[in-house]
């Protein structure tokens, strides 16, 4: 199944990764927006020890929701018709990024920082209601089941991209040495997936 040409593939696909990837953009440019509003000082210790600066904080602050928004892509996979190794990296994808997300508002909440809105109860919890990036799955909920695969892994490739920029800059200008070990796990987990879903969209 799914064995489309690669062109027919791109066809069908071309105009929702076009909205898609703008909304993603949009939603990445408010996150970095929003985390660059009110830092603390170069470097602080938190009451349980932690030793952090702006840079983890941000990294978390960013994170969070960044991880969300692709827990959410993983979800709307659900009840779609795809190829088995799709599935296998989605699974994946979830697994590996949701135990990260509280592992970063364990440390928010540590730092005695606020905590990123998301849809994801752990960091909701106590924060209000609502995530403020759904937008950004709306090209993909809406996908007819022909495109969807191709237009999730396109936009999932899109996202990794911009994690592993994050974490790229936590590792050059973290502190706290558990960020920077996060930073380091994202880059080479993302970018293996990132490879492995290059290779499913050419096959």
């Amino acid at each position: 199944m799914h064995r489309r040409s690669r062109s027919a593939r791109r066809t069908t696909s071309a105009a929702a990764l076009a909205a898609g990837a703008t909304l993603l953009s949009l939603g990445l440019g408010a996150c970095g927006d929003e985390a660059a509003t009110d830092e603390p000082v170069a470097v602080q210790t938190a009451s349980n020890g932690d030793v952090f600066n702006t840079a983890d904080v941000r990294f978390a602050t960013d994170m969070v929701p960044h991880h969300a928004e692709a827990i959410e892509m993983v979800t709307l996979t659900q009840g779609r018709s795809l190829d088995p190794e799709v599935q296998e990296l989605a699974d994946a994808i979830r697994e590996a990024q949701a135990p990260e997300v509280e592992t970063m508002v364990d440390w928010l909440t540590a730092w005695d920082q606020d905590i990123p809105e998301t849809d994801l109860d752990h960091a909701n919890a106590g924060h209000g209601e609502g995530g403020g990036h759904g937008g950004d799955t709306d090209a993909l909920a809406t996908a007819s089941d022909a495109e969807f695969q191709d237009l999730w892994l396109e936009m999932m490739i899109e996202h990794h991209t911009g994690a592993i920029e994050m974490a790229e800059a936590e590792k050059s200008d973290g502190e706290h040495a558990g960020a920077i070990d996060l930073a380091g796990s994202i880059i080479e987990a993302q970018q293996a997936e990132i490879d492995r879903m290059t290779d499913l969209l050419e096959a």
